[in-house]
């Protein structure tokens, strides 16, 4: 046994511990919500990212601009360019998000943000964190909040994942004691899960959502899920209108598939790796992960992203004028309706429904065989302008 490395590791968790009780006092003194309807300019960052980020983004800008002309020409909404959320300049500085590049996201009130590129452990180019998990961490953006629709299957769901503890928090401070053992972190605390699943139920007492679904591991992983879960139970108290249920993530993940069980469940709440996956396996339901756009919230900022990745391959072969901005155009639903424009949020969700989901005469199939995001970004809009656009899409909706 190597006296030192066991010495060693107690050092590095004695300092994540410091690390974390530091957070959670520092989340004991959270501001309140902005509130957007108070602000003369709401700037909105866009940051395209990696690959096939800054043309799906530019894009999902155009409909947006479209959308919300009035408030643009006015300038209540403020777009503002964001550079420097590249692979390439972030491994210059070798940090996940430049120092310059967080300052001038903190400027802003909102993101929209395209994938990123996270390298693996090992990579040649050198070890950096993701970019997401750190913007999580410094806008403390703890809900990210993934809905998925199926209307032919009797699917609505909504999934609260914790965004800032979990497996996550210390992903990249795990400690290798010796050659032959390795140690990562799971983190739960009672002011981020106290905070995520009031979220959950907050949502679904406005939303008119009877039931709330708790995911966990408590049975295997009884410390830190049993904390997850017994705060989840103690809050429903408060919401006796509301019915909580709690599944495994392990059977979680097969209800999910099974037609039976699905229709079942309403708004989910999670730990953060549970969340990466369920809502991964939700989206591809749905029609795959380009299908569906995420929220990721907080008092003071917001975020709102893709869930692929960046397709990097696509921009190698030509391609990538050619990729579908579905995902980030349901990011922009989500966006829109966080900043209070609730109508026209709803108006872009309906047309992409159409679009993407019904009627499919645009269709972006990642080739020069199919449409250009130019394509199906003016065939959203086309669609959302249409006087006709909500008889429309119950048509659709109640076949």
């Amino acid at each position: 046994m190597s006296v030192d490395g066991v010495q060693k590791a107690k050092e590095h968790f004695g300092k994540l511990l410091e690390e974390q009780l530091a957070r959670v006092e520092s989340m004991k003194q959270a501001e309140n919500w902005i509130d957007y309807s108070k602000l003369d300019t709401i700037k909105i960052g866009i940051a395209g990212g990696d690959g096939i980020g800054p043309y799906i983004c530019d894009e999902t800008r155009r409909v947006v601009e479209y959308i919300l002309a009035d408030e643009v020409k006015s300038g209540k909404i403020k777009f503002i360019d964001i550079d420097g959320l590249t692979i390439e300049n972030r491994y210059k500085h070798m940090k996940a998000i430049p120092d310059d590049v967080l300052a001038a996201i903190r400027e802003c009130h909102v993101l929209l943000k395209g994938p990123t590129e996270t390298p693996k452990k090992g990579d040649p180019r050198g070890d950096l964190e993701s970019a997401n998990v750190v913007m999580r961490r410094e806008l403390d953006l703890f809900a990210n909040v993934r809905p998925v629709s199926v209307p032919g299957q009797g699917i609505n769901w909504t999934f609260f994942r914790e965004n800032t503890e979990g497996e996550y928090v210390l992903g990249s401070k795990g400690v290798e004691v010796t050659p032959d053992l390795a140690v990562d972190f799971k983190v739960i605390t009672t002011q981020g899960t106290t905070r995520i699943v009031r979220a959950a139920l907050e949502y679904a007492k406005k939303k008119g959502f009877k039931k709330v679904t708790v995911v966990t591991k408590v049975n295997v992983v009884k410390t830190t899920d049993g904390k997850f879960s017994a705060i989840a139970h103690k809050l429903k108290e408060e919401y006796p209108e509301i019915e909580m249920d709690e599944w495994y993530v392990d059977i979680m993940a097969a209800k999910l598939i099974d037609p039976a069980r699905r229709s079942g469940y309403q708004v989910l709440v999670m730990p953060n790796l549970y969340g990466d996956i369920l809502t991964d396996e939700a989206a591809q339901i749905q029609g795959g992960v380009g299908t569906a756009g995420s929220a990721n919230l907080g008092r003071r900022y917001a975020m709102f992203e893709a869930i692929h990745g960046s397709g990097n391959r696509m921009v190698d072969e030509g391609r990538a004028a050619y990729a579908d901005p579905s995902s980030m155009l349901r990011a922009a639903v989500l966006m829109m309706g966080h900043l209070g424009f609730a109508v026209r949020a709803c108006k872009l969700e309906m047309a992409m429904d159409i679009c993407q989901l019904f009627e499919k005469k645009v269709q972006c199939t990642g080739h020069t065989t199919g449409a250009s995001s130019a394509e199906f970004g003016k065939y959203v809009m086309d669609t959302c302008m249409d006087p006709e656009l909500e008889a429309r899409w119950k048509a659709y909706r109640n076949k």
